[in-house]
C-alpha cells in the first residue's frame, strides 16, 4: 500500500482503471472531454519531452469524455496545456531551519511585520496604477472608435462607417490573440480560475510572471476596446496577484536583481497571502469597490482565511481607493482624453428615487427567481461552447488566431446591424446631455436618425461597457427606450457574452453578466412595472444582482459591490432578497461559473468539504504503487537514479540498522532539497554519519522555494562517475515532524487534515509495528473524485450515484 508511481507529487485530477458512468459526465474535466475554455496547442504534442509526456500530451489531447481523467500532471492554463503541481504550505522542520530560526532576533521579527505591510502597500498602488490604466486605454480607444463611427454615420457614410467599426474591431481583437497565443498563453481568459487553483494549493508555470502581466493589461485594453462581449474585472484580478507574486518573489536571480531582505518571503505560504491581497486589489480596482474586493477575495478564490489576512487584505484594497482617487482627480483637468466619463465612475442611483413597499415584493421575486434560472443556463450554454472551441483550437495557433477573428467579425456585424430594425426616438427634453451625441461618446446615439432624433439600439450597443450600465442604472429613463430594443439588447448581449469567452485573450465574465443582467431587469421592469411602484433603473441594478447570483452564486460580495458602484445603502434589502433567491434557484440546476471553469480547465482542487463515499474508505483504499525511500545516509548514484526515473517531489527517509536498532521513519526530505545536496557536492566517502555541522555548509536561503512555476532539473547537475560512488548524510536536511495518519484512518478525515493545514505529502503510517515503518503518501491527487472512483466503481451504483442524480436529471432538462 504505496504510492502509484505516476502521482510525481500531486499533480492534476488524475483517475485510475475501473469503468466511468456514463450519468458521471454531467461533471467531467474538459481536458478529458475534448472541450476547453480555451486554446490547446497542437504543438504540445508533438514538440519538446520524452516519449513518454508527448504519449500523456496525446491521451491529454485525445481522450475520450466517458472515462475518468489518468494524466495528472498537465491542466489547461491560459491558452495552453501545462505541467502543474502542488504547493506546499507545510514548515519544513530540519536542522537547516531550526538553526536559522534560533538566529533570528527581535530585529528580523519586526523587519519581517513591517515588509508584509509594505508589500500591501505596493500591491495596493500598483494594482490601483494597472486598473487605471486599463480603464484610461479602454475608454480613449474605444471612445475614439466611436467617435470615428458616429462621424461618418453623421455625414451619411454609413459604408464608410460600418467598415472602419469592423476594421477597428478586428485590429484590436488581433493584436490581443497574437499577444496571448505568441507571448503569454497563461494569460487568456480571465485569470480567476488560475487564482482560485493557485490559492487552493496548484501552481504552474509562468501564471504570475512579468510577460503574463503586462499581455494581461494590454491585452484587457484590446480586447475590451474591440466591442466583444468581455469584461476587465477578471483580467484585473490576475493582474493583481501578478503583481503580488512578482513582489514577493524577491526579485530575479537571473537579472541579478534580488533583495536579501524579501528572502523571508521565499515560501509558499507567504507567497499565497500576498497573492489573495492581490486578487482582493483587482477588484478593488476594476469597481472602485475595496470592501467588495475583501469580499470577493473571500468567498470567491480564496482556500485559507484567517484575521490576520483580513486586516491586510484591507489595508490593500484601501490603498487602491485611495490612489484611485488621486489619479481620477488629475484626469479631472482634462488630461486623460476621454476618461471620466465612463471608466471608474460609481453608477449613482440618486437616494430620493430609491423608495418600495410592500406590494413590491412579488416582482423582485420573479426577478431572482428567472435570474437564477437564467444564470444557471448561462453556465450551461457556456460549457457547451467551451468544449466546442476546443475541438477547434486544438487543430494549433492558426486556428486559435481564425476563432477569435471569425468571433470578432460576426460580433461587429451584430452590433452594427441591429440598430438598423429599431425605430427613431425624440430626444427628450429634460435630459442635461446634448442630444442627440454628436462628434464624441454619449449615451444618445443618432446613428441613422434624424438630428432631433436618437436610436435606443445604438445607444446600448455603440458605448463602452461603463457607459451602457450607467445608461440602464439611472433613474428617471423610463422612457428613454422602447421594450422591443431592450429585448434585442438582452438576447445578444447574453449570447455574445458566451461566445466572446474562451478566446485566446484576455476576457472577464464578471462586467458581461453585469451588463446582461441589468438589461434583463429593465426588461422585467416594462413588462411587469405596472405591477410595481420601483423605477426602471432600479430594476436594472435588481436585474444584475440576480444574474450574478445564478451564475456566479456569490452573495456577500457582490451585495457589498452592487451597493459600492451604485452608492446607495437603501437598496441593501432588496438587493440581499434578489442574491438570496437566484442563487437558491440556480443551485438546483449547476454549479457556479468560476468552480466550473475550474473543473473544465482540469485543476485538481480540493473542496472544502468530504463527499458522503469517503466515509466508506481508508487512506489505504488510494495508495497504489511501488514506494520509493531513501536511506538516512545515501549513496549519490542511487539519488540521482530516483531523481531522474520518477517524477516524486517528496521521499521518506528511514533509517535502518546500524543507525537504529530497527527501521525507523526518521522524516520527509523534498525533491528541490535533494538537487541543492548534488549541486553542492557536499558528500562523503563513506557510509557513516557525518560530523560536521550541516548550518556552517548550507543556509536557509539555499533552500528557499524559486518563483511560481520555476524549478530546478536533476539534468542540468553534472557529476563525475566517482562522485556518483559516494554517499550524503541526508539526516540534517530532513524535516523530521511530517504529518502523518494511520492506515485505517478514514479517507474523508484525512482530506479535512490534507486541505485545512495546506499539504503536499501526507505520510501513511501502518497499524502494525512489524510492517515497514511507511506504507504510502497521500498527495493531492488521491483526494480527486475521478481517482478514488477509478480505482472504486462500485461507488458510482451506490451512495455517491444517488446524490447526484438529482443534480444530474434537472441538468438533463437543458
Amino acid at each position: 500500500m504505496a504510492p502509484r508511481d505516476p502521482k510525481e507529487d500531486g499533480f492534476g485530477v488524475g483517475g485510475g482503471g475501473g469503468e466511468a458512468d456514463p450519468e458521471a459526465d454531467i461533471e467531467a474535466p474538459l481536458l478529458v472531454s475534448s472541450g476547453s475554455s480555451f486554446l490547446l496547442d497542437p504543438a504540445l504534442e508533438d514538440g519538446g519531452g520524452d516519449e513518454e509526456q508527448r504519449r500523456r500530451r496525446r491521451r491529454f489531447l485525445h481522450g475520450s469524455h466517458t472515462h475518468s481523467n489518468t494524466t495528472s500532471q498537465v491542466a489547461l492554463v491560459g491558452a495552453d496545456v501545462c505541467p502543474i503541481e502542488s504547493l506546499d504550505y507545510e514548515l519544513m522542520e530540519n536542522d537547516v531551519f531550526k538553526q536559522d530560526w534560533r538566529a533570528r532576533g527581535r530585529g528580523h521579527i519586526l523587519r519581517y511585520v513591517a515588509l508584509k505591510w509594505a508589500l500591501c502597500f505596493l500591491v495596493g498602488a500598483l494594482s490601483a496604477a494597472a486598473g487605471f490604466v486599463a480603464n484610461l486605454g479602454v475608454e480613449n480607444v474605444a471612445g475614439a472608435k466611436f467617435v470615428v463611427t458616429s462621424n461618418l454615420m453623421l455625414d451619411g457614410r454609413h459604408g464608410s462607417a460600418f467598415a472602419v467599426f469592423l476594421a477597428s474591431n478586428f485590429a484590436l481583437t488581433m493584436l490581443a490573440a497574437v499577444m496571448t497565443v505568441y507571448v503569454a498563453p497563461a494569460a487568456a481568459g480571465s485569470g480567476i480560475p488560475e487564482v482560485k487553483a493557485y490559492l487552493n494549493g496548484v501552481d504552474a508555470p509562468n501564471i504570475f510572471s512579468l510577460k503574463t502581466m503586462i499581455v494581461k493589461v494590454v491585452g484587457c485594453i484590446a480586447a475590451v476596446s474591440s466591442s466583444l462581449h468581455v469584461g476587465k474585472a477578471g483580467p484585473l484580478v490576475h493582474t493583481g496577484a501578478c503583481i503580488a507574486s512578482i513582489l514577493g518573489q524577491g526579485g530575479s536571480r537571473k537579472y541579478h536583481m534580488t533583495c536579501r531582505w524579501l528572502r523571508y518571503f521565499k515560501n509558499d505560504r507567504d507567497r499565497r497571502d500576498l497573492v489573495t491581497c492581490g486578487s482582493a486589489a483587482g477588484i478593488a480596482a476594476a469597481f472602485r469597490a475595496p470592501v467588495g474586493g475583501v469580499l470577493f477575495a473571500l468567498e470567491t478564490v480564496s482556500s485559507w482565511w484567517r484575521s490576520a489576512l483580513l486586516w491586510r487584505a484591507f489595508f490593500t484594497t484601501a490603498m487602491v481607493a485611495v490612489v484611485l482617487r488621486a489619479l481620477i482627480d488629475f484626469c479631472r483637468s482634462g488630461k486623460c482624453g476621454l476618461f471620466g466619463k465612463g471608466g471608474l465612475i460609481m453608477f449613482d442611483v440618486t437616494a430620493d428615487y430609491v423608495t418600495y413597499r410592500l406590494i413590491d415584493l412579488p416582482p423582485v421575486i420573479t426577478l431572482g427567481v428567472f435570474g437564477g434560472i437564467l444564470g444557471s443556463l448561462y453556465n450551461f450554454f457556456l460549457d457547451k461552447v467551451l468544449r466546442l472551441y476546443n475541438l477547434i483550437n486544438e487543430k494549433g495557433k492558426t486556428y486559435k488566431l481564425l476563432l477569435a477573428a471569425t468571433v470578432t467579425v460576426c460580433t461587429s456585424c451584430c452590433l452594427f446591424g441591429l440598430p438598423w430594425i429599431a425605430a427613431c426616438k425624440p430626444c427628450p427634453t429634460d435630459t442635461g446631455e446634448a442630444c442627440p451625441s454628436i462628434g464624441r461618446s454619449g449615451n444618445f446615439k443618432k446613428f441613422q436618425c434624424a438630428m432631433d432624433e436618437y436610436n435606443d439600439l445604438a445607444s446600448l450597443f455603440f458605448n463602452t461597457n461603463d457607459d451602457t450600465i450607467r445608461n440602464l442604472y439611472s433613474a428617471g429613463t423610463d422612457d428613454e427606450f422602447h421594450i422591443s430594443s431592450i429585448l434585442v439588447f438582452f438576447v445578444a448581449s447574453y449570447f455574445l457574452g458566451i461566445f466572446s469567452y474562451g478566446l485566446a485573450l484576455p476576457s472577464g465574465l464578471f462586467v458581461p453578466v453585469i451588463l446582461t443582467g441589468a438589461a434583463y431587469g429593465r426588461l422585467v421592469g416594462m413588462l411587469i412595472g405596472s405591477q410595481s411602484t420601483l423605477d426602471h433603473g432600479l430594476f436594472a441594478v435588481l436585474g444584475s444582482a440576480a444574474l450574478l447570483g445564478g451564475s456566479m452564486r456569490m452573495t456577500v460580495s457582490v451585495c457589498v459591490i452592487i451597493l459600492e458602484l451604485t452608492n446607495n445603502l437603501r437598496m441593501l434589502p432588496l438587493v440581499m432578497l434578489v442574491l438570496l433567491i437566484s442563487k437558491v434557484v440556480a443551485d438546483a440546476f449547476n454549479a457556479n461559473v468560476y468552480d466550473l471553469l475550474v473543473r473544465l480547465k482540469g485543476f485538481p482542487h480540493l473542496e472544502g468539504y468530504a463527499e458522503p463515499y469517503m466515509r466508506q474508505l481508508t487512506v489505504s483504499d488510494v495508495v497504489t504503487g511501488p514506494l520509493q525511500t531513501f536511506n538516512g545516509i545515501e549513496k549519490v548514484g542511487h539519488i540521482v537514479h530516483v531523481l531522474k526515473t520518477t517524477g516524486h517531489n517528496g521521499f521518506p527517509v528511514v533509517d535502518e540498522p546500524p543507525f537504529s536498532d530497527t527501521p525507523t521513519l526518521y522524516g520527509l526530505i523534498l525533491r528541490d532539497h535533494l538537487l541543492v545536496l548534488l549541486r553542492k557536492k557536499d558528500f562523503i566517502r563513506s557510509c557513516t554519519a557525518s560530523t560536521r555541522n550541516a548550518s556552517n555548509h548550507f543556509s536557509h536561503a539555499e533552500f528557499a522555494k524559486r518563483g511560481s512555476g520555476k524549478h530546478d532539473r536533476i539534468e542540468d547537475i553534472e557529476l563525475c562517475p566517482e562522485e556518483l560512488e559516494m554517499f550524503v548524510d541526508l539526516h540534517p536536511f530532513t524535516n523530521t515532524s511530517p504529518y502523518t495518519v494511520l492506515e485505517t484512518m478514514s479517507l474523508a478525515k484525512a482530506l479535512i487534515l490534507f486541505r485545512e493545514v495546506g499539504l503536499r505529502h501526507l505520510l501513511v503510517l501502518p497499524k502494525s509495528s512489524k510492517r515497514a515503518p511507511v506504507v504510502g503518501i497521500l498527495t493531492r491527487h488521491d483526494f480527486m473524485p475521478e481517482h478514488i472512483l477509478g480505482l472504486h466503481p462500485f461507488l458510482f451504483k451506490s451512495r455517491w450515484k444517488k446524490v447526484r442524480l438529482g443534480k444530474v436529471k434537472v441538468t438533463n432538462i437543458f
